[in-house]
């Protein structure tokens, strides 16, 4: 589990390093990508369906977003995107093709309909955080 946070936290820097964050922000942009990954598998190892574990994490990712842009005044897609990267299911969507050039169509398209509802659950994880923050928003008193 540690060479895989480990792994998670490289890689989600090395994305922002692609994406152009500023450099100050680095490890935070890490960090955020490690924390996703690891509620992830632990929510795997409950075990729990991967499509709500991608939605919990991608929530908590949007959220320690959002936490990290008010301490540090940056916007908050620059955590976001780059954490959400170990998320992202491009392995699934690369076999489900693989499998397709392979004529093995009825294996491709339950692969492509599970990458298909764990983007959307990472959607929905990403929009849900950012309603509840907007809510929450407007209802302090100014």
């Amino acid at each position: 589990m540690l060479a895989q946070l480990a792994t998670s936290f490289v890689a989600t820097a090395a994305f922002a390093i692609l994406f152009n964050v500023p450099r100050r922000t680095l490890l935070q942009c890490g960090f955020v990508g490690m924390a996703g990954w690891m509620l992830y598998l632990l929510f795997l190892q409950i075990p729990l369906n991967p499509i709500m574990a991608t939605l919990i994490a991608s929530f908590v990712v949007t959220l320690t977003s959002q936490i990290f842009s008010k301490i540090y005044k940056t916007p908050v897609i620059v955590f976001s995107v780059s954490g959400i990267i170990p998320l992202v299911p491009g392995g699934l969507a690369y076999d489900a093709m693989r499998n397709v050039v392979e004529n093995q169509y009825d294996l491709a398209v339950q692969l492509a309909t599970k990458a298909f509802m764990l983007s959307g659950a990472i959607a929905i994880g990403l929009v849900f955080s950012e309603v509840i923050n907007h809510v929450m928003g407007k209802s302090k008193p100014r």
